[in-house]
């Protein structure tokens, strides 16, 4: 994405300007997000107008103006040119979604990570998703595992109904139920000892919520997929704390680390990973 940004811009800008442009540039269904440094707040229009000119799938231009923020993960975005609206529609591995990119969390930038949990899936698992938000976890698995159920959890009644509407979407309202609620609440008055799979995609409190993901485990016998983040000098040593980090969290535990890996990297030396845990 950052070399399609340049590309577009390259006859707008001075090189030292687009040296300045962040990295950081996501497309969602016909929306645009993009970071743009203070230096260049001067250029915010005409670098938005630009992206919506050059690049045809797009609409709707925002400027990210925080960090994700708050119980729902939401941040703040500034409308900078085209429709003045933050729903779109969003494809991904032959799914569709209604997506509120103000309202609602949701990441482009996990897609990756969603295919590759769903292959791993055996038939007839029951899955607790304790952090779904509009749903893409959970209907990604789904659509590629008809015979398992899938409890999708959030806490934000935006994303909730949102992943109720996308369940429809996909015609899967037999195999994803939305829970709307606290996740340790839900388990631990509805979901306890039912699954044989845990997702917990919230990787800046997962930690807190290790007990509870166990607990919604038959048996205290199943997978976790634990994501965390974690502050490396570079992969492999972020490999190396993420296996630290998933072993003190699970330290309670009888478990086995099965595979650690690095879904992106989110900062200047600081990496989301991903464990998927299995506890004995």
């Amino acid at each position: 994405m950052a070399k399609m940004l340049k590309q577009v811009l390259q006859e707008r800008l001075e090189i030292v300007e687009l040296d300045k442009l962040c990295s950081s540039f996501d497309i969602i269904g016909n929306i645009a997000i993009i970071k743009i440094p203070e230096t260049l707040s001067s250029k915010k229009k005409l670098i938005a107008d630009t992206l919506i000119e050059e690049i045809k799938a797009i609409k709707t231009v925002f400027c990210q103006v925080s960090g994700i923020e708050g119980d729902y993960r939401l941040r703040k975005l500034e409308l900078l040119s085209g429709e003045n609206t933050s729903i779109t529609i969003y494809k991904e591995h032959g799914c569709t979604f209604k997506v509120d990119v103000i309202n609602a969390y949701f990441s482009p930038r996990l897609s990756t990570e969603r295919l590759r949990i769903s292959k791993l899936i055996k038939p007839n698992e029951v899955i607790v998703n304790m952090f779904g938000g509009v749903g893409t976890f959970s209907i990604i698995m789904s659509h590629n595992n008809k015979t398992s159920r899938i409890y999708s959890i959030d806490s934000n009644p935006i994303a909730h109904d949102l992943c109720k509407e996308n369940i429809e979407i996909n015609k899967l309202t037999r195999n994803v139920f939305p829970v709307l609620g606290d996740a340790k609440l839900e388990i631990t008055n509805k979901l306890k000892g039912i699954a044989t799979r845990v997702l917990m995609p919230l990787p800046e409190k997962a930690r807190e919520f290790v007990d509870t993901a166990v607990s919604s485990l038959a048996n205290n016998r199943g997978i976790v997929h634990y994501f965390a983040h974690v502050g490396a000098d570079n992969r492999k040593i972020a490999i190396q704390s993420g296996i630290k980090d998933t072993a003190d969290s699970f330290s309670r535990f009888n478990h086995i680390i099965r595979n650690i890996r690095i879904v992106r990297e989110v900062g200047p030396r600081f990496y989301q990973i991903v464990s998927d845990v299995e506890i004995i």
